[in-house]
């Protein structure tokens, strides 16, 4: 069967297969546990998943844990939820850590051939020494040590002989490289730190550029496909596969795309680390995070996420995406989905004057009228009823519909009520609305222009709702240590509200009519439900 390429990175890949005879596609998704994946992993992700899966090959889950200082087992966990949540599976788990004594090898198979070699020089040293894009490199005084003192320099760092930092195993490629990647590139650094898999077995660790081509040369990757940043690294990437000895073509091939930016959204690991640790926010899967446990949290579903990576498309230059394309995303997803319920966000309390204290009636409220035939749930109507604030206004100006002093307003899936006296307290606020139900509207002609929502008093559930903003002030851009000068102090606002009782029933996010979309929260309590919100009905842009 024929495959139709979507993008370049298909096309690359219906090439490699024509001209070196793959069978079969093999990609990998290669995250560091150093924190948790956020929106800007998904297109990665989605990318590295449904490439292989296109072709009829396979995605592995690899963990390039190199850097024992930073990374947890936590984040091994999260990470492998939210590639579930997203609705992918990975053919096997690895580690780079569990490779360690292969690289190992690789490193001692370059320093035999001469193509790598202690070096004593500090990581400035290192900077100072690698020159610009204009001006060469100067070389190591220790570049041309021979093999055999590199070989036993090499043992003794691994022994634990030497204190961090004092040396380094660098490859021995051109100092006068136009890429500056390839000016004798560090390979291992020492670094007495024990790793959350490893222990305290190894003290010397590889270096990200050495360690990641040729995992994905053991593991037999087709297909390296990673972010543009990494396009200056490809050189890099390929001397290694190409000069150790231990590794055989066919090697992996690198593809570089686009990262995935979103316009006013953070996506620096440094910050969500700097959020997290300094309690600016309750933890990775806080609301305000663009994390993907946060987004689900929020009530984001996956479905969402994934159709929002398939619109922004596959592209080999870097751009700026719209926040309000992925709220699209999630609100047409929603509309479509989810259950409408009743809920009272900012209340104001309505007392019916003319219907009986002690009468109720089941109002019928469809599910979701844009299912045909969708199923309908019983709301109890009585006489003391909340409103919306907002759907009521003393002086009302311009074409307000909905109700004011001598209005008249339909109450949705009810009657029609008259605003007849507004009470209020000595501070002057409003206490409450008497209205009256106006039984006979349609003999009086009268009609209502607009309809709004309401709740028992009697029959609705006390809750906490939650609408979220962005966490840096406007205009603000992240800075290091600044976050107390530029957090937003509104980024999280409460409402005391109340919502029917179905909507306890109810798992995943829904529609609070007229009011947006919603989500149970993880701290819900018996006594105090707490919804949070997803996205509202209308595009905020």
């Amino acid at each position: 069967m024929e495959i139709i390429p979507s993008n370049f990175i298909e096309q690359a890949v219906i090439n490699d297969i024509n001209e070196k005879g793959l069978n079969k596609i093999i990609t990998r998704f290669p995250p560091e546990p150093n924190g948790y994946l956020h929106i800007g992993h998904c297109k990665a992700v989605c990318i590295d998943f449904l490439t292989a899966q296109k072709f009829g090959g396979i995605t592995n889950l690899r963990f390039d844990d190199t850097n024992p200082a930073k990374e947890d087992e936590e984040y091994v966990r999260s990470i492998q939820e939210d590639i579930k949540w997203l609705g992918f599976n990975w053919e096997a788990i690895y580690y780079a850590s569990d490779y360690y004594d292969f690289l190992y090898d690789c490193a001692i198979d370059l320093i035999k051939q001469g193509k790598a070699y202690v070096c004593d020089l500090s990581a400035d040293e290192v900077n100072a020494m690698r020159g610009t894009l204009t001006e060469a490199g100067k070389e190591s005084p220790y570049r041309n040590r021979s093999v055999e003192e590199n070989l036993a320099l090499f043992a003794d760092m691994r022994a634990g002989k030497f204190e961090d930092g004092v040396k380094t195993l660098r490859a021995k490629i051109d100092m006068a490289h136009s890429n500056i990647n390839m000016r004798d590139p560090i390979m291992y650094r020492i670094l007495h730190t024990t790793h959350y898999r490893q222990g305290d077995k190894w003290c010397i660790y590889p270096m990200y550029d050495f360690a990641h081509p040729l995992s994905d040369a053991k593991e037999g990757i087709t297909h390296s496909l990673c972010s543009l940043e990494f396009e200056d690294h490809r050189p890099l990437y390929n001397w290694f596969v190409e000069n150790c000895s231990l590794i055989k073509p066919p090697y992996p091939r690198q593809i570089e795309f686009a990262r995935l930016n979103i316009d006013g959204t953070v996506l620096s690991k440094r910050y969500l680390q700097e959020l997290v640790k300094g309690n600016y926010v309750d933890g990775w899967d806080d609301p305000r995070m663009p994390t993907l446990s946060a987004l689900r949290r929020k009530g984001y579903p996956a479905d969402a996420i994934r159709e929002f990576c398939s619109r922004i498309g596959v592209a080999k230059s870097n751009s700026l995406v719209q926040p309000h394309i992925l709220e699209a995303c999630v609100r047409e997803n929603l509309n479509a989905n989810a259950t409408r319920v009743m809920a009272v966000l900012q209340p104001l309390k309505v007392v019916l004057t003319n219907y009986p204290a002690d009468k109720t009636e089941q109002c019928l409220i469809s599910n979701n009228p844009t299912i045909e035939n969708a199923p309908k749930h019983e709301v109890t109507f009585s006489n003391e009823l909340y409103i919306e604030q907002e759907d009521f206004m003393e002086f009302p100006e311009g074409k307000f519909h909905r109700l004011k002093p001598d209005g008249v307003v339909r109450l949705m899936g009810a009657y029609i009520i008259k605003c007849d006296e507004v009470v209020k307290n000595e501070d002057g606020s409003i206490k409450q609305l008497n209205c009256s139900v106006i039984y006979d509207a349609q003999e009086q002609g009268i009609k209502a222009k607009g309809t709004i929502h309401w709740l028992s008093c009697k029959h609705s559930i006390p809750c906490k709702t939650r609408k979220f903003f962005n966490l840096l002030k406007e205009g603000e851009t992240y800075q290091k240590g600044m976050l107390d000068k530029i957090i937003n102090p509104n980024s999280l606002v409460e409402y005391n509200s109340y919502i029917e009782p179905f909507a306890l029933e109810q798992t995943n996010a829904m529609q609070f009519v007229r009011m947006g979309y919603y989500v149970k929260d993880k701290t819900s309590t018996a006594d105090l439900p707490v919804f949070n919100e997803t996205v509202g009905l209308k595009d905020s842009k």
